[in-house]
C-alpha cells in the first residue's frame, strides 16, 4: 500500500478518487514513481478477462477499442501510455501508473488472454473500454491466435459483453525494419476476424516512432498489405514513440520531457478523433467468428459422416459380393453365412493433442455424433453452443437474432422500431451440425467423444431380409433394396458437402479479410469433396477462390498454407 503523505508534492491536490486508486497500488520506488494498479476483477478466466479501474460511472459517454497487433510491437506499454493520460497524470507529478505490469527484460508477449479494461478516471469527459488481445504470432504461434478469436466470440456473443465498438487498433512498430511475408500474414489473420463492417473503424497505432514522418519502408508496406481495407489507399493513424514510461535518472530526466509532450499530444489528438466516431454494431462481426466455428465444426463432422458413409457402402458391397457368390436362392439356402466389416460408433475419452483449445466435446446422444470439437469452452448451457441455432425475431423472419433487441430501449437495432424484444425468440433449439438437427437438449458437452470403428461381423441372408423389411417396409427383391440404400447414403454426402460450402461461401461474404489462409484451412477437402458430387460451378468457385488465398499471400503460401491445413488433419 502506497503512503498518501509519500505522494509527489502535486498528488496532495489530484482528486480523491485517484488517490484513493494510487493508495490501492502497489508502489515501486524510484526517482520515478511507478504504480501498479489494482483493479477490481470483474471476472477472471483463462482467455478471456474482465477487470475495472475507478468507480463505474454510467452517466458518462462511453468509448470502446479493441487493440491488436504482433507480439512486440509495443501494444502493453502503449495501454499503459493512454491510461496515464486519460487519467491526468503530469510531467511534474514524478509518478507512472501501470494497468498492465511490465517486467524488466520480457521478450514475449505477457497477454495471455484477451483481457478487458473498464477505465473510469475521475476527470476524464468519457468512460473508456480497452480490449486487450495477446500479440498475433509469438512463440505459440497457431493455436495462441484462434484462442483469441475464440475468446472475442464468447465477449461479443454474451449478453453482457460487448457488442458495438468504437475502433479496432492496430498497433505496428514503426522501427521495425523486418517487414516480410510472415507480418502480411499476421495483419491478415487479424483482419480476418471482423465484419466488413469494420473497415472505417481500423486505425494504426504506430509505435516507436521518433519522428513527425513514417519511414518510407512502412508507408509500402501498408499500401501493400491495408490497400484493400482503406478509401483510396488513404488511412488514419497516430504516432506514440513509446518512451513516457522511461524511469530515468534526475539528470536525464529532461531529456525525456520532449517524448512526454509529444505523447499527451497524440494522445490528444487520437482522443479527439474517437469522440467524432459513431459506435459500429459487433453483430457483423460476431457472426464472422461464429461461421468460422460452424465451418470448423461441420468439416470435422462431414470427416466423420463421410468415413462412416464409406464405411457402410464397402459392408454393402461386400454383402452384394456375397449374395452374388450365391448360386440361387432357394429355401435351403437362405441360411447361408457371410462376413463383413459392420462400421459402429464408440463413446471413448478425449485423447487430446497439443493444439486443442478443449478437452470436452460436445455430442450428439440421439444421432451418436460429434457436433463440436474443441467445444465452446465457456459454454455450460449447451443452447448458447455456437453450432446451435440462434433465436430469430418473429418479425424479422431471421435478419437478426435476440442479441439485436435492446431490451432497455424496448426496440431492434437492425428492425429500425418494428418489433421490440418480445419478437426475438431468445431460445437456441437445433443443433445445426448433427445429422437429426437435434434439439441441444439431447447434447452433452463432456470429455468424451464418438469414433468410428469397424468390427468382424457374421450375417445370413434372413438377418439382411428382416434389416430392411424393417427399413422399409417393402417386400421387394434384396439386391434392389442394397443399391437403394447405397444411393441413399450418396445423396447424403452430397448434403453435408453441400452445407460446408454455404458456410464457407457466408465467411466469403461477410468477412473484412475473406482470403487469409488460416480460414481456409479445410479449402483442398471441401474442393475434393464438391468435385465428387459433379457440382462443377461450385468446384470452380473453389478453386478461383484457392488461387487468390495464394495470390494474397504470395510467398507464404507453401508454408502457412500447408502448415494451417494440416491442424485440422
Amino acid at each position: 500500500m502506497a503512503d498518501s503523505q509519500s505522494l509527489s508534492k502535486r498528488s496532495e491536490e489530484l482528486d480523491t478518487e485517484l488517490k484513493t486508486i494510487l493508495e490501492n497500488s502497489k508502489v515501486i520506488n524510484g526517482n520515478t514513481k511507478k504504480y501498479v494498479l489494482s483493479p477490481t476483477v470483474l471476472s477472471d478466466g483463462d482467455l478471456l478477462r474482465r477487470e475495472r479501474i475507478g468507480q463505474k460511472n454510467e452517466d458518462k459517454p462511453h468509448k470502446v477499442i479493441l487493440m491488436v497487433g504482433e507480439t512486440g510491437t509495443g501494444k502493453t506499454t502503449l495501454i499503459n501510455s493512454m491510461i496515464n493520460y486519460i487519467m491526468g497524470v503530469k510531467w511534474e507529478d514524478k509518478i507512472w501508473l501501470e494497468a498492465i505490469e511490465i517486467s524488466e527484460h520480457q521478450t514475449e508477449s505477457q497477454t495471455k488472454a484477451v483481457t478487458v479494461y473498464e477505465v473510469y478516471a475521475p476527470n476524464s469527459p468519457f468512460a473508456l473500454t480497452v480490449i486487450d488481445t495477446p500479440g498475433f504470432g509469438d512463440t505459440e504461434g497457431f493455436n495462441k491466435d484462434q484462442r483469441v478469436a475464440e475468446a472475442l466470440q464468447q465477449l461479443f456473443r454474451s449478453e453482457d459483453g460487448i457488442h458495438e465498438i468504437h475502433a479496432v487498433c492496430l498497433v505496428l512498430n514503426a522501427s521495425d525494419v523486418r517487414l516480410h511475408e510472415r507480418k502480411r500474414y499476421i495483419l491478415d489473420e487479424i483482419l480476418s476476424l471482423f465484419g466488413k463492417d469494420i473497415e472505417k473503424h481500423i486505425l494504426l497505432l504506430f509505435t516507436h516512432q521518433e519522428k513527425p514522418t513514417l519511414p518510407k519502408r512502412i508507408t509500402n508496406f501498408i499500401k501493400e498489405s491495408l490497400s484493400k481495407y482503406t478509401k483510396n489507399g488513404e488511412y488514419i493513424c497516430f504516432k506514440f514513440d513509446n518512451c513516457q514510461s522511461e524511469c530515468s535518472e534526475e539528470e536525464d530526466r529532461e531529456s525525456y520531457k520532449v517524448s512526454w509532450d509529444n505523447g499527451i499530444d497524440n494522445f490528444r489528438k487520437f482522443f479527439n478523433h474517437l469522440n467524432e466516431i459513431k459506435p459500429k454494431s459487433l453483430h457483423l462481426t460476431e457472426g464472422v467468428l461464429t461461421a468460422r466455428k460452424q465451418l470448423d465444426a461441420s468439416v470435422s463432422n462431414l470427416r466423420d459422416r463421410i468415413e462412416l458413409a464409406d464405411l457402410k457402402e464397402k459392408e454393402l458391397e461386400q454383402t452384394k459380393t456375397a449374395l452374388d457368390k450365391c448360386e440361387n436362392y432357394s429355401k435351403e439356402q437362405n441360411n447361408f453365412q457371410f462376413e463383413v466389416d459392420e462400421p459402429y460408433k464408440d463413446l471413448v475419452p478425449i485423447n487430446a493433442s497439443w493444439w486443442h483449445l478443449s478437452k470436452e466435446a460436445t455430442h450428439c446422444t440421439t444421432c451418436k455424433e460429434n457436433c463440436h470439437y474443441p467445444g465452446c469452452w465457456w459454454v455450460s448451457n449447451l443452447s448458447n453452443c455456437s453450432v446451435m441455432e440462434e433465436g430469430k425475431c418473429k418479425i424479422c423472419k431471421g435478419k437478426c437474432d435476440y442479441t439485436d433487441h435492446v431490451k432497455d430501449k424496448k426496440k431492434c437495432k437492425i428492425c429500425k422500431g418494428k418489433c421490440d424484444y418480445t419478437d426475438h425468440v431468445k431460445d437456441k433449439n437445433k443443433c445445426t451440425i448433427c445429422t437429426g438437427k437435434c434439439y441441444y437438449t439431447d447434447h452433452v458437452k463432456d470429455n468424451n467423444m464418438y469414433v468410428i470403428k469397424t468390427r468382424k461381423v457374421k450375417k445370413t441372408k434372413d438377418d439382411l431380409k428382416k434389416k430392411y423389411d424393417e427399413e422399409t417396409g417393402e417386400k421387394k427383391d434384396l439386391m434392389t433394396k442394397l443399391e437403394k440404400h447405397i444411393k441413399q447414403i450418396e445423396a447424403e454426402k452430397i448434403e453435408l458437402v453441400k452445407e460446408c460450402y454455404e458456410c464457407l461461401e457466408k465467411i466469403m461474404e461477410t468477412a473484412l479479410k475473406s482470403t487469409s489462409m488460416s480460414s481456409f484451412i479445410h479449402l483442398d477437402f471441401i474442393i475434393e469433396k464438391v468435385k465428387e458430387t459433379g457440382n462443377q460451378e461450385r468446384a470452380q468457385k473453389l478453386e478461383e477462390l484457392k488461387i487468390r488465398v495464394i495470390e494474397d499471400n504470395k510467398g507464404l503460401a507453401e508454408r502457412f498454407y500447408t502448415y494451417t491445413k494440416q491442424m485440422i488433419i
